[in-house]
């Protein structure tokens, strides 16, 4: 079993009338910041203008990647956290709130835990862990983030982006508790969605397939082979084309749609 977690933020101010947009302020939860997954994602909103939060549980990679942002002129700000505990992620949010003077116009939950073993062999404890950091997360930092998004500045509202997997449709062997988690992530994202349209926020997440990250590393090499096989392309993703359909869905241009799971 391998884990990692990052959480990013962000603030994004819009002009409307040149429908341009200039991100202020995001907030970005994830398993991971280290390279590539984590300096594309919060390198792709940046281009967009926004100024980004990010965390991580590990401090050193952590800090590696803030010398390098730092390093390429990013407005990226940090913070160790463990997302699966709920008194860090309250700490999380209040970091952000005083790195962005109270505004928060983005949330991406970006979390991902996996236990790969046969599913008689899960113990409480996993099945509690994983729970606690790739959908409890979720719906807790949503909670914590909702006040300040439904003040954002940027047009159309403010925009949460959870990350799920095409594990929350599809059933795969030794990864029930990963597809028990991402399935919770999309069904939480069209309540969410469906509950929090009335306050102008929307929320969507990205599905994908197999990814190029370190996540893959504890995925056994034959569920990673069939998955290739029932993907058209014949070949895992990169972290930087799922960084763009985030971007996408935190924009303007995608402000009416909601409650979607991007598969």
């Amino acid at each position: 079993m391998r884990a990692k977690r990052d959480a990013m933020f962000a603030e994004l101010d819009v002009k409307a009338d040149e429908k341009e947009a200039h991100a202020t302020a995001s907030v970005t939860s994830s398993t991971s910041v280290t390279p590539p997954r984590g300096l594309g994602r919060g390198r792709e909103l940046v281009g967009l203008g926004a100024r980004v939060h990010t965390c991580s549980e590990n401090a050193v990679e952590l800090e590696g990647c803030r010398r390098r942002w730092e390093e390429m002129k990013l407005p990226v700000t940090v913070s160790v956290c463990d997302v699966s505990v709920r008194a860090e992620r309250e700490k999380l949010m209040e970091s952000a709130k005083q790195t962005f003077d109270g505004k928060l116009d983005i949330l991406v939950n970006n979390v991902g835990r996996n236990v790969a073993k046969a599913t008689v062999e899960c113990t409480a404890e996993e099945y509690s862990h994983l729970m606690s950091t790739n959908l409890e997360s979720a719906f807790h930092l949503s909670q914590l983030a909702h006040p300040f998004l439904r003040d954002a500045s940027i047009a159309g509202g403010g925009s949460v982006v959870n990350i799920s997997s095409v594990a929350s449709s599809l059933g795969y062997s030794t990864l029930a508790l990963y597809c028990i988690s991402k399935g919770g992530v999309n069904q939480l994202t069209r309540s969410l969605a469906a509950e929090w349209a009335q306050d102008k926020i929307r929320v969507n997440s990205v599905a994908p397939g197999g990814i190029n990250t370190e996540l893959q590393n504890s995925v056994d090499p034959k569920v990673i082979e069939n998955t290739l096989l029932r993907t058209p392309m014949h070949r895992l993703g990169e972290p930087v084309e799922v960084a763009s359909m985030v971007s996408f869905l935190c924009m303007p241009a995608a402000s009416f749609v909601t409650g979607q799971p991007l598969i």
